[in-house]
């Protein structure tokens, strides 16, 4: 297990900031796993875990305490089943499985970051998410202090959430366990409407597995969501905010609130999400709230190939993200009513 002291972590996420660990620790097997986070729990030394470091916004102070790093690998097949350590390069186990002709994650592919985070944030796009073949979650339970196995059911998922985000101090996930589906070659059903126009299919139809993985692959390189260390647009976590649910009452509010803006003939984007419950596009409300894709003249900016996403433009601090984070939020709920909520994890900060 390595060990550094006073160690920069802006290097070890995608945002590329953030100030130094007191302690960092790599681990690369699960009883390493194990034996660092039993250790700072019975020193009481603040624990950050980290996988790919694709959804962190770190202070510029840094984290004073003992940052994990989990670096262990492991990508077992048997059959449609796959295991994953938490370790694991995420988009290199959607190639194996694409390879493998297993469907079912082939449209999360170029989604940066580690195995063992997509069941903390129930990762999902272009119309799949992990929640619906995830069968068991294997993680170390800081309370029991014991190794367990947790059920779909029991990992409590919805949408970018999970019971592992709903209570982050307790579980370190160790291995995910998937069942995928062998459809003689071919992709899950097409579900998102983007990818099935792109695709030249109508929703619910099938295409051959290769074929959405690289639809998708270029979808996001499009919007700057594919990494790249020499494209600026790149430097984020993706989508900053999450697509907001509304009642029925709120919507209802919204919808006025975009007429008096926009006009009478203006309708915003609406999917249902439930019993009563309507899911619009943080997108779309940055956009028409005035936060068009490159907005910004300082070092942190929307990005110019998708308006969801704030980047670094190379020479950022935390303060400088949070500044436009602050700025969008408070112009989006000037304008529409409605409070967007981030969706990476603050560690030592908040909006």
């Amino acid at each position: 297990m390595q060990e550094l002291h006073d160690a920069p972590l802006a290097p070890l996420t995608t945002f590329r900031l953030g100030g130094p660990a007191t302690r960092l620790v790599t681990a690369t097997t699960d009883d390493e796993v194990i034996a660092a986070v039993r250790e700072a729990d019975a020193a009481g030394t603040p624990l950050l875990v980290i996988g790919g470091g694709s959804n962190l916004v770190i202070g510029d102070k840094g984290f004073d305490g003992t940052v994990l790093v989990v670096a262990t690998k492991g990508v077992t097949l048997d059959g449609t089943g796959l295991e994953l350590a938490a370790g694991e390069v995420w988009t290199d186990a959607v190639a194996a499985c694409v390879e493998a002709g297993l469907a079912g994650i082939e449209c999360l592919a170029g989604i940066p970051g580690s195995a063992g985070a997509t069941p903390i944030q129930n990762v999902g796009a272009y119309g799949q998410e992990v929640a619906s073949t995830i069968t068991e979650v294997v993680a170390y339970d800081r309370r029991s202090g014991e190794t367990v196995t947790l059920s779909n059911e029991e990992c409590a998922f919805s949408y970018r959430h999970s019971r592992f985000k709903a209570d982050p101090e307790r579980y370190v996930v160790l291995r995910v366990r998937f069942r995928l589906e062998d459809a003689d070659g071919m992709s899950g059903p097409v579900r998102y409407a983007e990818t099935a126009r792109v695709l030249g299919v109508a929703p619910g139809e099938r295409v051959p597995l290769a074929t959405a993985r690289d639809t998708v692959l270029k979808l996001r390189a499009g919007k700057g969501m594919v990494l790249d260390p020499e494209d600026h647009d790149t430097w984020s976590a993706g989508s900053f905010f999450t697509n907001p649910i509304l009642d029925d009452e709120t919507f209802a509010a919204f919808r006025t609130r975009v007429r008096e803006r926009l006009g009478d003939g203006v309708e915003p984007p609406a999917y249902p999400a439930g019993d009563g419950l309507t899911k619009t596009s943080a997108a779309w409300l940055i956009d028409k709230a005035g936060f068009t894709k490159g907005y910004g003249s300082g070092p942190a900016r929307i990005s110019t190939k998708h308006t969801l996403a704030l980047t670094n433009r190379g020479d950022a601090t935390t303060e400088d993200l949070l500044a436009l984070a602050r700025e969008v939020v408070a112009g989006v709920r000037d304008a529409f009513g409605i409070t967007l909520v981030n969706e990476p994890v603050m560690v030592g900060v908040g909006l």
